[in-house]
């Protein structure tokens, strides 16, 4: 089992958290929550989140969910987070923690989300390989991230942006290839949508993928 009680003072980024809460409203005003739904819906049994910024995927859980467990590493976040939790129509717990030693045993999960998380994660690799030692074998990764886009003036802009979106973003790269990082991890892609997604009026619209994979 990794250590979640790991030091996660290099995870507090207060002027982000207090900006994302506000993005991540008007995100969902102009679509985000159509997303939320499409990427929660059929879910049943336990269930982990990593990454789960201020809880706004939790109303959206199908009550056929068991269990959530909502792993947040930033504090701010992770406290918005625990308020929402009030509001979901499953048992939520919400714990500190980040992606690279997910607090919990081998296999006990029959399903992981990860919602705009692999972007910014210091190495998706890693974070991939640990959400897939938490799955059940057999168990379903639902995955919702703005990724590289394909076409290429576009995607070199991705490139080159990089650089300076990353520190203003806290650690977000918009020109990761996620899905590919994803079956390279060891996971079978059932199903994958890709979409232009404008989250706020201040930013272009940027390349999302939004599906589900299994554990092999």
């Amino acid at each position: 089992m990794a250590d979640g009680a790991d030091d996660l003072r290099g995870f507090q980024h207060p002027r982000f958290a207090r900006m994302y809460e506000r993005m991540s409203v008007e995100s969902d005003e102009r679509g985000g929550t159509e997303h939320r739904v499409r990427l929660l819906e059929g879910l049943s049994g336990r269930v982990i989140e990593v990454g789960a910024g201020n809880g706004r995927n939790f109303v959206h859980y199908p009550a056929a969910v068991e269990e959530l467990v909502a792993v947040e590493p930033e504090d701010r976040l992770r406290a918005a987070a625990e308020r929402a939790a009030g509001e979901a129509r499953v048992k939520v717990d919400v714990v500190a923690g980040h992606a690279d030693a997910i607090p919990a045993p081998d296999g006990s999960f029959d399903a992981a989300v990860v919602s705009l998380v692999l972007c910014s994660v210091p190495d998706p690799h890693h974070t991939l390989a640990e959400i897939r030692r938490v799955l059940r074998v057999g168990g379903e990764l639902r995955f919702y991230e703005h990724v590289r886009a394909r076409h290429r003036v576009r995607g070199t802009v991705d490139d080159l942006i990089t650089p300076l979106w990353s520190r203003l973003g806290a650690g977000c790269h918009p020109n990761r290839r996620t899905a590919e990082d994803i079956a390279a991890a060891g996971f079978e892609i059932v199903e994958l949508d890709r979409f232009p997604f404008r989250a706020s009026r201040f930013i272009p619209p940027t390349a999302h993928i939004l599906g589900r994979a299994r554990r092999s």
